[in-house]
């Protein structure tokens, strides 16, 4: 079994930044893809990014490109969500969330392990 841990979150104001990352537990995380999801209040998961198994291969929301940038370390079991010029809409609980399948997907229910979330709340 994989656990995740998401850390990073936080308060910003407009035009900062913010570093997420995620830590996994288990032997497998180097042959998973993985991803991060984020949910609004009053709105459903979305997807954010996503990065294949080997990291050489990476996806994301049309809205987030150019601003966000997702990234893992196979060596420290850790996947990363660079956030540039944050918006209020940004604001949200981010969600690590991997499969064991190597390539990516864009979808919740094409997930198997998820962590609980970190709050990212952008002030304007």
């Amino acid at each position: 079994q994989v656990q995740l841990q998401e850390s990073g979150g936080g308060l910003a104001q407009a035009g900062d930044s913010l570093r997420l990352s995620c830590a996994a537990s288990g032997r497998t995380f180097s042959s998973n893809a993985m991803a991060w999801f984020r949910q609004a209040p009053g709105k459903e998961r979305e997807f954010v990014a996503g990065i294949n198994w080997s990291g050489s291969n990476t996806r994301y929301a049309d809205s987030l490109k150019g601003r966000f940038t997702i990234s893992r370390d196979n060596v420290k079991n850790t996947v990363y969500l660079q956030m540039n010029n944050l918006k209020s809409e940004d604001t949200a609980v981010y969600y690590c969330a991997g499969r064991w399948i190597g390539t990516i997907v864009t979808t919740t229910d094409g997930m198997n392990f998820w962590g609980k979330g970190t709050q990212v709340t952008v002030s304007s």
